[in-house]
């Protein structure tokens, strides 16, 4: 297709054109989705991957607010989860085992021992296929990735579709679709790091967060759920009012410690359907998100670990707390824990799931 407007719904219009190619030498293709609002979102098929995303601030001068790869080859390695569609199962399987319906799977698992977002060759490294989609007044791309039987361990033959629209007003809505040939598990979110003042400008410790939920989930020191939500009130958790994510990290409390200085948990989230669970906010550019979301769980992720290795588009690396992501997901470790939400996916049945983020500068 030509590099030109694919879809013009009203003033959105979405382009499409060759981002770099792998090492095999496949193309890897770059959707640019345009709103009249001022946003910009661009996805990449590498991963279905939210690469790069542009939102004006109370001046309306626009930057790029998610972090993303200086270097092209990065997004298979280290960088591999910026931005991407993160799956077949986010978050952590302890031990990669997967027990269903009376029979134990073993996963592919990471150096730790566990199967983290899907295992070391999960959909954020997968050439994901793409098309131009229109819905209403929406416009963007629509993602779509066979995972075979047996895939990274997981049983069953997995059909996903993941659908980027934005709207004139700029808000980003990410909706997922997943069908199986046999019983399996499933659980997928976008795993974007966000920084609101810019990529590369800083950290996100001068930003406000906001989380509705009632609980999260306590970790042990391999950052495995270690029992049922525990309580908000009293803790660096209580974040049913906006806090300082800076004060936040340093609060000596030992869940924050073992996280690395920091939040990697999943916070157990108020209501049902889709609803707003999150607020994130950036006071000196007046930028502000809202996270909306069908999903039972949010994973909050500091980036406690970054540690320079990897420079963003901006050409700086990105240190400590240089973003924050906001996964919504199923809670981590549910194939082992039937007390939690259950991710078990059945022939017949179809997975959907929503998120969307709304943007706005105040």
């Amino acid at each position: 297709m030509p590099n030109d407007a694919l879809v013009s719904p009203g003033e959105l219009t979405v382009s499409q054109g060759v981002a770099g190619t792998l090492p095999d030498g496949r193309s890897v293709i770059r959707w640019t989705i345009g709103s009249p609002s001022g946003v910009r979102a661009e996805v990449l098929s590498l991963g279905a991957r939210l690469q790069a995303l542009h939102v004006p601030d109370r001046e309306g001068r626009r930057s790029n607010v998610v972090l993303g790869c200086e270097r092209f080859g990065d997004l298979l390695g280290e960088g591999a989860y910026f931005g991407a569609t993160v799956g077949r199962y986010a978050n952590r399987i302890a031990g990669g085992v997967l027990p269903l319906d009376g029979k134990t799977h073993r996963l592919s698992t990471q150096e730790t021992g566990h199967t983290l977002h899907g295992g070391r060759d999960g959909f954020a490294t997968r050439l994901w296929e793409g098309v131009p989609v229109r819905e209403g007044r929406r416009a963007g791309v629509r993602l779509r990735l066979h995972s075979p039987d047996g895939d990274q361990g997981f049983p069953g033959a997995l059909t996903v579709e993941v659908t980027y629209l934005l709207d004139p007003a700029g808000q980003l809505r990410i909706g997922y679709r997943a069908t199986t040939d046999a019983p399996t598990v499933v659980n997928l979110t976008n795993h974007a790091y966000f920084n609101l003042a810019g990529e590369g400008n800083g950290t996100v410790l001068d930003h406000l967060l906001s989380v509705d939920a009632r609980g999260y989930l306590p970790v042990d020191a391999e950052l495995i759920p270690a029992g049922p939500a525990a309580r908000l009130l009293g803790t660096p958790f209580d974040l049913r009012e906006a806090r300082r994510i800076g004060d936040l990290v340093t609060d000596p409390d030992q869940q924050i410690r073992r996280a690395g200085a920091g939040f990697d948990h999943n916070f157990v989230l108020n209501g049902s359907g889709l609803r707003r669970v999150a607020v994130l906010s950036h006071p000196a550019s007046g930028r502000r998100v809202e996270c909306l979301t069908t999903e039972p769980g949010l994973q909050v992720y500091t980036g406690n670990h970054f540690d320079g290795a990897l420079s963003g588009p901006s050409g700086r690396p990105y240190r400590r707390y240089a973003g924050i992501a906001l996964e919504t997901q199923h809670y981590p470790d549910s194939p082992n824990r039937p007390e939690y939400p259950s991710t078990v996916l059945r022939p017949g049945e179809e997975f959907r799931s929503m998120t969307v983020y709304r943007f706005s500068a105040e």
